[in-house]
Formats: structure tokens, sequence, C-alpha cells
């Protein structure tokens, strides 16, 4: 899916809590038996088209929180485009969810076999959306948890102080 990236100013204005460091870090986490297809592709997919391949290898994501997110959450910033149309990356290298996949007693959370075999990509933020830019691919960052009904949703690298 491309499309044209406009930017939006449709977040809310928050006080600034911490400096945003000059060269922000974004995180991907997978299983390392997905790597195969992930290199095969060439990139990173997004859950909406991971889905519609069938799922990847192994999913380490809570299941009805991908779903809300293909099926449910709307990114307003890029009308017609959901959540899960957008690779997921996380702002700091230990997230929420490597915590659940180490006590490995969620009820919706399948995955079982620990931390390990989790593989962290490491990208520099800048550069992702220098390319999606060039590529004419739309991007996006979350202010809190994109799973959450509640989300909002940017796409100005100006908002990133706004970040909770």
């Amino acid at each position: 899916m491309i499309r044209k990236a406009k930017t939006s100013t449709r977040c809310l204005k928050r006080p600034r809590r911490e400096p945003v460091p000059d060269r922000p870090k974004i995180y991907h986490i997978t299983h390392i038996d997905n790597l195969v297809t992930i290199v095969g592709d060439g990139t990173l997919l997004c859950d909406a088209t991971i889905a519609a391949r069938g799922g990847p290898s192994v999913t380490i994501g809570m299941s009805e929180i991908k779903r809300r997110r293909i099926e449910e959450i709307s990114v307003s910033c890029h009308a017609g485009t959901k959540v899960g149309d957008y690779v997921p990356f996380y702002f700091c290298p230990r997230s929420v969810m490597l915590y659940l996949i180490h006590c490995a007693n969620h009820p919706d959370l399948s995955y079982r076999g620990g931390q390990e075999p989790i593989v962290h990509l490491e990208a520099d933020l800048h550069e992702v959306v220098e390319w999606a830019e060039r590529k004419e691919r739309l991007w996006t960052f979350s202010l809190s948890n994109a799973g959450s009904y509640y989300v909002q949703i940017c796409d100005g690298l100006d908002k990133l102080d706004q970040i909770n």
C-alpha cells in the first residue's frame, strides 16, 4: 500500500516531559523464526499484510490486540487506514510486551517460548521517516499504546515531545 504522505496537526498539546534525543531509535521485536521471511521479503510488513498471508511463522503478540489494530482502530491523520496497516515499532528497547512474554501468563498471549528467541531490530527514526517519505509511504506514531481505542496518532516529528 503506497499513499502520498501529508502532515497533520491532529495531536493535542502536552507539556514536554523529557528532551527528544537528536537521533531517536525505534525498535521492532519478532521471533527468530520470522527472520527468514523478513529477509526474503526485504522488508518488515504490517500486521494486516502478514495476517492476509496467513500469519507469521511464530506470533509473539496478543491476538486480540492485533485483531483490534487491524480491524477497528482508525488512523485519523491518514484517512482510510487502520493501526494494523503500519509496521509496529517501540520507542524503547524494553517494552511491556517483552515483560509479558517473560511472565508467560497472560491469557491472550499464546506464545510461551520466552525472550531468548526474540530478536530486537533497531533503526534510526529519522532515517526510517526519510526512507518512507522518499518512497511515498505513510508513517505515523502514537502518543501511547497503539492498541488502545483512545490512542492519539501523529504524523509529524515535531510532535515527538508529546509521547507519553
